[in-house]
Protein backbone atom coordinates (compact mmCIF):
# COMPACT_ATOMS: atom_id res chain seq x y z
CA UNK A 1 0.00 0.00 0.00
CA UNK A 2 2.34 2.40 0.98
CA UNK A 3 4.60 1.43 -2.28
CA UNK A 4 1.47 2.55 -4.32
CA UNK A 5 1.23 5.81 -2.58
CA UNK A 6 4.76 6.67 -2.50
CA UNK A 7 5.85 5.23 -6.66
CA UNK A 8 2.06 6.06 -8.01
CA UNK A 9 0.31 8.45 -5.86
CA UNK A 10 -1.33 9.90 -9.35
CA UNK A 11 -3.05 6.65 -9.60
CA UNK A 12 -4.50 6.75 -6.09
CA UNK A 13 -5.81 10.62 -6.85
CA UNK A 14 -7.45 9.39 -9.62
CA UNK A 15 -9.21 6.85 -7.83
CA UNK A 16 -10.67 9.16 -5.59
CA UNK A 17 -11.61 11.64 -7.93
CA UNK A 18 -13.80 8.31 -9.85
CA UNK A 19 -14.84 7.38 -6.56
CA UNK A 20 -13.82 3.67 -7.54
CA UNK A 21 -13.65 1.32 -4.34
CA UNK A 22 -13.25 3.51 -2.15
CA UNK A 23 -14.12 1.30 0.36
CA UNK A 24 -11.76 -1.21 -0.12
CA UNK A 25 -9.13 1.48 -0.76
CA UNK A 26 -9.89 2.86 2.85
CA UNK A 27 -9.75 -0.40 4.31
CA UNK A 28 -5.76 -1.14 3.39
CA UNK A 29 -4.91 2.00 4.18
CA UNK A 30 -6.64 1.70 7.74
CA UNK A 31 -5.26 -1.91 8.39
CA UNK A 32 -1.33 -0.48 7.51
CA UNK A 33 -1.54 2.40 9.30
CA UNK A 34 -2.71 0.83 12.36
CA UNK A 35 -0.23 -1.86 11.98
CA UNK A 36 2.85 0.70 11.71
CA UNK A 37 1.56 2.56 14.55
CA UNK A 38 1.58 -0.04 16.83
CA UNK A 39 5.09 -1.13 15.80
CA UNK A 40 6.27 2.10 16.84
CA UNK A 41 3.96 2.13 19.57
CA UNK A 42 5.73 -0.47 20.90
CA UNK A 43 9.20 0.81 20.08
CA UNK A 44 8.02 4.16 22.66
CA UNK A 45 6.42 1.92 25.30
CA UNK A 46 9.55 -0.21 25.61
CA UNK A 47 11.71 2.73 26.98
CA UNK A 48 9.85 1.24 30.60
CA UNK A 49 8.29 -2.08 30.43
CA UNK A 50 6.72 -4.91 28.35
CA UNK A 51 3.03 -3.90 29.46
CA UNK A 52 3.92 -0.33 28.79
CA UNK A 53 5.22 -1.37 25.09
CA UNK A 54 2.13 -3.35 24.33
CA UNK A 55 -0.46 -0.70 25.80
CA UNK A 56 1.33 2.65 23.51
CA UNK A 57 1.27 -0.30 20.87
CA UNK A 58 -3.20 0.02 21.22
CA UNK A 59 -2.96 3.53 22.20
CA UNK A 60 -1.19 5.33 19.13
CA UNK A 61 -3.19 3.75 16.29
CA UNK A 62 -5.85 4.90 18.49
CA UNK A 63 -4.74 8.63 18.63
CA UNK A 64 -4.94 8.63 15.23
CA UNK A 65 -8.29 7.12 14.39
CA UNK A 66 -9.60 8.98 17.15
CA UNK A 67 -7.97 12.74 16.07
CA UNK A 68 -9.68 11.65 12.07
CA UNK A 69 -12.84 10.99 14.15
CA UNK A 70 -13.29 14.48 15.52
CA UNK A 71 -11.75 16.23 12.58
CA UNK A 72 -13.31 14.78 9.75
CA UNK A 73 -16.88 15.95 9.75
CA UNK A 74 -15.24 19.74 10.28
CA UNK A 75 -12.85 19.63 6.86
CA UNK A 76 -16.33 18.34 5.25
CA UNK A 77 -18.50 20.67 6.59
CA UNK A 78 -16.27 23.73 5.70
CA UNK A 79 -16.01 22.05 1.65
CA UNK A 80 -20.00 21.74 1.95
CA UNK A 81 -20.14 25.72 2.86
CA UNK A 82 -17.82 26.95 0.00
CA UNK A 83 -19.60 24.90 -2.28
CA UNK A 84 -16.95 21.87 -2.80
CA UNK A 85 -18.58 18.71 -4.20
CA UNK A 86 -16.34 16.19 -2.13
CA UNK A 87 -17.77 13.56 -0.62
CA UNK A 88 -17.50 12.28 2.69
CA UNK A 89 -16.15 8.68 1.14
CA UNK A 90 -13.51 11.10 -1.01
CA UNK A 91 -12.77 13.54 1.82
CA UNK A 92 -11.99 10.32 4.65
CA UNK A 93 -9.51 8.64 2.09
CA UNK A 94 -7.51 11.70 1.59
CA UNK A 95 -7.22 11.97 5.32
CA UNK A 96 -6.51 8.25 5.33
CA UNK A 97 -3.63 8.99 2.70
CA UNK A 98 -2.32 11.30 4.94
CA UNK A 99 -2.54 9.10 8.33
CA UNK A 100 -0.40 6.37 6.52
CA UNK A 101 2.38 8.11 4.91
CA UNK A 102 2.44 9.23 8.37
CA UNK A 103 2.55 5.68 10.21
CA UNK A 104 4.89 4.43 7.47
CA UNK A 105 7.38 7.57 7.87
CA UNK A 106 7.36 6.41 12.24
CA UNK A 107 8.02 2.77 11.82
CA UNK A 108 10.79 3.49 9.52
CA UNK A 109 12.07 5.47 12.16
CA UNK A 110 11.59 2.84 14.72
CA UNK A 111 15.39 1.50 14.29
CA UNK A 112 16.85 4.97 14.89
CA UNK A 113 14.43 5.31 17.63
CA UNK A 114 15.21 1.77 18.95
CA UNK A 115 19.03 2.42 18.60
CA UNK A 116 19.03 5.55 20.60
CA UNK A 117 16.79 3.64 23.53
CA UNK A 118 19.46 0.97 23.47
CA UNK A 119 22.55 3.19 23.42
CA UNK A 120 21.56 6.47 25.71
CA UNK A 121 18.41 5.61 27.50
CA UNK A 122 18.05 9.34 28.82
CA UNK A 123 14.02 9.45 29.44
CA UNK A 124 14.15 13.69 27.99
CA UNK A 125 16.35 13.15 25.15
CA UNK A 126 14.21 9.76 23.97
CA UNK A 127 10.82 11.81 24.35
CA UNK A 128 12.14 14.67 22.09
CA UNK A 129 13.75 12.60 19.42
CA UNK A 130 10.29 10.92 19.47
CA UNK A 131 8.20 13.95 19.62
CA UNK A 132 10.55 15.42 16.65
CA UNK A 133 10.07 12.05 14.86
CA UNK A 134 6.06 12.68 14.82
CA UNK A 135 6.40 15.98 13.88
CA UNK A 136 8.37 14.99 10.80
CA UNK A 137 6.46 12.71 9.65
CA UNK A 138 3.07 14.82 10.21
CA UNK A 139 4.28 17.22 7.90
CA UNK A 140 5.62 15.25 5.48
CA UNK A 141 1.76 13.48 5.27
CA UNK A 142 -0.70 16.34 5.81
CA UNK A 143 1.75 17.49 2.42
CA UNK A 144 0.28 14.64 0.82
CA UNK A 145 -2.82 15.70 1.62
CA UNK A 146 -2.84 19.09 0.56
CA UNK A 147 -1.13 17.91 -2.82
CA UNK A 148 -4.16 15.38 -3.00
CA UNK A 149 -6.12 18.21 -2.46
CA UNK A 150 -4.86 20.45 -5.23
CA UNK A 151 -5.27 17.49 -7.63
CA UNK A 152 -9.31 17.45 -6.85
CA UNK A 153 -9.32 21.26 -7.41
CA UNK A 154 -7.93 20.96 -10.29
CA UNK A 155 -10.80 18.27 -11.18
CA UNK A 156 -13.49 21.08 -10.33
CA UNK A 157 -14.31 19.11 -7.05
CA UNK A 158 -13.50 22.05 -4.92
CA UNK A 159 -15.39 24.53 -6.59
CA UNK A 160 -19.27 24.96 -6.91
CA UNK A 161 -20.94 22.98 -9.78
CA UNK A 162 -22.00 24.95 -12.60
CA UNK A 163 -25.53 24.27 -13.66
CA UNK A 164 -26.32 22.69 -16.79
CA UNK A 165 -28.26 24.59 -19.31
CA UNK A 166 -31.94 23.86 -20.54
CA UNK A 167 -32.41 21.89 -22.91
CA UNK A 168 -34.62 23.16 -25.45
CA UNK A 169 -37.83 22.29 -26.77
CA UNK A 170 -38.35 19.92 -29.43
CA UNK A 171 -37.58 20.93 -32.87
CA UNK A 172 -40.30 20.69 -35.48
CA UNK A 173 -39.63 19.07 -38.58
CA UNK A 174 -40.07 21.40 -41.78
CA UNK A 175 -43.06 20.74 -44.08
CA UNK A 176 -42.30 19.40 -47.47
CA UNK A 177 -42.21 21.52 -49.97
CA UNK A 178 -44.18 20.50 -53.15
CA UNK A 179 -42.03 18.93 -56.12
CA UNK A 180 -41.79 21.00 -59.13
CA UNK A 181 -43.84 19.19 -61.37
CA UNK A 182 -46.44 19.39 -59.41
CA UNK A 183 -46.99 23.42 -59.72
CA UNK A 184 -49.48 23.55 -62.65
CA UNK A 185 -47.74 26.17 -65.73
CA UNK A 186 -50.94 28.73 -66.70
CA UNK A 187 -50.45 29.61 -70.56
CA UNK A 188 -50.96 33.32 -70.57
CA UNK A 189 -53.67 32.70 -73.15
CA UNK A 190 -55.60 31.57 -70.42
CA UNK A 191 -55.36 34.50 -68.55
CA UNK A 192 -57.82 37.51 -69.35
CA UNK A 193 -56.42 40.30 -70.64
CA UNK A 194 -57.60 42.69 -67.86
CA UNK A 195 -55.12 40.51 -65.69
CA UNK A 196 -52.10 40.81 -67.50
CA UNK A 197 -49.95 43.47 -65.84
CA UNK A 198 -48.48 46.40 -68.27
CA UNK A 199 -45.42 45.29 -68.02
CA UNK A 200 -46.27 41.91 -69.76
CA UNK A 201 -44.34 42.54 -73.00
CA UNK A 202 -45.86 42.81 -76.33
CA UNK A 203 -47.45 39.67 -77.79
CA UNK A 204 -47.98 37.82 -74.76
CA UNK A 205 -51.74 39.20 -74.01
CA UNK A 206 -52.30 38.17 -77.68
CA UNK A 207 -51.26 34.21 -76.32
CA UNK A 208 -48.47 34.00 -78.74
CA UNK A 209 -45.83 33.50 -75.68
CA UNK A 210 -45.61 31.75 -72.45
CA UNK A 211 -44.51 32.33 -68.93
CA UNK A 212 -43.42 29.04 -67.24
CA UNK A 213 -43.52 28.78 -63.53
CA UNK A 214 -40.20 27.67 -62.03
CA UNK A 215 -40.72 26.34 -58.55
CA UNK A 216 -37.95 27.64 -55.54
CA UNK A 217 -36.52 25.07 -54.14
CA UNK A 218 -37.32 23.81 -50.08
CA UNK A 219 -35.71 25.94 -47.64
CA UNK A 220 -32.96 23.75 -45.87
CA UNK A 221 -34.10 22.29 -42.37
CA UNK A 222 -33.22 24.10 -39.61
CA UNK A 223 -30.06 22.93 -37.80
CA UNK A 224 -30.07 21.30 -34.46
CA UNK A 225 -28.92 22.96 -31.74
CA UNK A 226 -25.35 21.77 -30.61
CA UNK A 227 -25.95 18.57 -28.83
CA UNK A 228 -29.00 17.61 -30.14
CA UNK A 229 -29.79 14.16 -30.62
CA UNK A 230 -30.34 13.83 -34.31
CA UNK A 231 -33.03 11.04 -33.65
CA UNK A 232 -35.50 13.82 -32.79
CA UNK A 233 -36.44 12.35 -29.62
CA UNK A 234 -35.68 15.82 -27.67
CA UNK A 235 -32.67 14.10 -25.66
CA UNK A 236 -29.98 15.90 -24.79
CA UNK A 237 -26.60 13.72 -25.97
CA UNK A 238 -24.05 16.63 -25.84
CA UNK A 239 -21.16 16.44 -24.13
CA UNK A 240 -21.76 17.75 -20.68
CA UNK A 241 -20.05 21.15 -19.40
CA UNK A 242 -16.56 20.62 -18.69
CA UNK A 243 -16.13 21.60 -14.66
CA UNK A 244 -14.69 24.46 -13.79
CA UNK A 245 -11.29 25.24 -13.43
CA UNK A 246 -9.46 27.75 -11.19
CA UNK A 247 -7.95 31.18 -12.98
CA UNK A 248 -4.69 31.60 -12.56
CA UNK A 249 -2.91 32.92 -9.22
CA UNK A 250 -6.79 32.15 -7.92
CA UNK A 251 -7.07 29.72 -4.91
CA UNK A 252 -10.54 28.62 -3.77
CA UNK A 253 -11.39 29.07 -0.35
CA UNK A 254 -11.81 25.66 0.60
CA UNK A 255 -7.82 25.30 -0.25
CA UNK A 256 -7.28 28.04 2.07
CA UNK A 257 -9.50 26.39 4.72
CA UNK A 258 -7.99 22.92 4.62
CA UNK A 259 -4.46 24.77 5.99
CA UNK A 260 -6.84 26.14 8.54
CA UNK A 261 -8.24 22.56 8.92
CA UNK A 262 -4.51 21.03 9.06
CA UNK A 263 -3.52 23.16 12.04
CA UNK A 264 -6.82 21.92 14.22
CA UNK A 265 -5.48 18.25 13.33
CA UNK A 266 -2.26 19.54 14.69
CA UNK A 267 -3.81 20.89 17.96
CA UNK A 268 -6.44 17.88 18.38
CA UNK A 269 -3.81 15.60 17.63
CA UNK A 270 -1.00 16.54 20.38
CA UNK A 271 -3.88 17.44 23.33
CA UNK A 272 -5.35 14.17 22.80
CA UNK A 273 -2.02 12.42 22.84
CA UNK A 274 -1.34 14.66 25.95
CA UNK A 275 -5.07 13.13 27.33
CA UNK A 276 -4.10 9.46 26.21
CA UNK A 277 -0.51 9.92 28.00
CA UNK A 278 1.74 7.41 29.11
CA UNK A 279 3.57 6.49 25.93
CA UNK A 280 6.29 6.37 27.02
CA UNK A 281 6.13 5.88 31.26
CA UNK A 282 7.99 7.63 33.29
CA UNK A 283 10.91 5.47 34.68
CA UNK A 284 10.66 6.52 37.96
CA UNK A 285 6.59 5.90 38.11
CA UNK A 286 4.86 2.28 38.19
CA UNK A 287 2.94 1.68 34.95
CA UNK A 288 -0.69 3.39 34.62
CA UNK A 289 -2.85 3.34 31.83
CA UNK A 290 -3.45 6.82 32.15
CA UNK A 291 -2.30 10.11 33.92
CA UNK A 292 -4.31 12.56 35.61
CA UNK A 293 -4.89 15.46 32.91
CA UNK A 294 -3.05 18.73 34.04
CA UNK A 295 -0.77 21.47 31.79
CA UNK A 296 -0.69 20.50 28.22
CA UNK A 297 1.43 19.47 25.42
CA UNK A 298 3.36 22.47 24.82
CA UNK A 299 4.41 23.45 28.09
CA UNK A 300 5.52 19.51 28.80
CA UNK A 301 7.31 20.34 25.51
CA UNK A 302 8.98 23.44 26.53
CA UNK A 303 9.66 22.23 29.72
CA UNK A 304 11.76 18.70 28.58
CA UNK A 305 14.25 21.66 26.27
CA UNK A 306 14.65 23.78 29.23
CA UNK A 307 15.93 20.49 31.39
CA UNK A 308 17.87 19.30 28.15
CA UNK A 309 19.56 22.32 27.95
Amino acid sequence: MIERILRDRQSIWQQIVDERELGQLTGNMLASSAIALALYGAVLGAFHSVLMALTSAVKLPLLFLITLAICLPTLYLFNLVFGARLSVRQALAMVMVAITVIAMLAVAFAPISLFFLITAPDYGFFKLLNVAILTLSAIVGLRFLTGGMQVLNQHGLLAPAVPVPAVPAAVPAAPAAPPAEAVPVTPVSAVPAAAVPAALPAGAANGTATSTVIAAPPPPPLAPPPGWDPGGRGLYAGPQPPRPAPRDGQRPASMTLLYIWILLFGFVGTQLAWTLRPFFGSPGQEFALFRSIEGNFYAAILKIIADLF
